[in-house]
């Protein structure tokens, strides 16, 4: 079994393998802008989870993943190659959904913007549905004659 410092040292090597194999040996013209944003490897080594985006609309995002379906043979012997581990990991691809989420936290973001500067513009114009200071105040002791008090019984 393997330590979590192994299996993020052999993740960073395969994101860089990958990516350069991306940009420089795999020629599929289906492969559009694909950027590998992470790699994931599993506690034993065996498993390796690539995320990658892809600059483009959602037909570059479909050819882009087959190309690197079609790639990941090619991609996994170089992986073996270049990593030296006994056992070569699987490799899958799964498309990143960092930049989507980025873009609906961002439009959200707006949209809070935006009602926080209608509401600033409401509280500007507001004004006080009653007195300006609505709590009592205790009576200034000079209305009340202290002669008044000891006449009660």
């Amino acid at each position: 079994m393997a330590d979590a410092p192994r299996a993020r040292k052999l993740a960073e090597r395969i994101q860089q393998i990958v990516a350069r194999m991306l940009d420089t040996r795999i020629k599929d013209p289906r492969l559009g802008f694909v950027t590998v944003t992470d790699v994931r490897v599993t506690g034993d080594l065996q498993n390796a989870t690539i995320f990658y985006t892809v600059l483009g609309d959602e037909e570059a995002r479909s050819s882009s993943a087959a190309a690197l379906a079609s790639a990941k043979g090619i991609i996994r012997s170089e992986v073996g190659k270049q990593t030296g581990v006994r056992l070569t990991p699987t490799i899958e691809f799964v498309l990143d959904a960092v930049p989507e989420t980025a873009a609906n936290l961002e439009e959200a973001l707006r949209a809070a913007a935006e009602r926080d500067a209608e509401v600033a513009q409401l509280a500007a114009r507001a004004t006080y549905a009653g007195d300006a200071d609505p709590y009592r105040r205790p009576a200034e002791e000079d209305d009340q004659d202290p002669a008044d008090d000891d006449a009660r019984p």
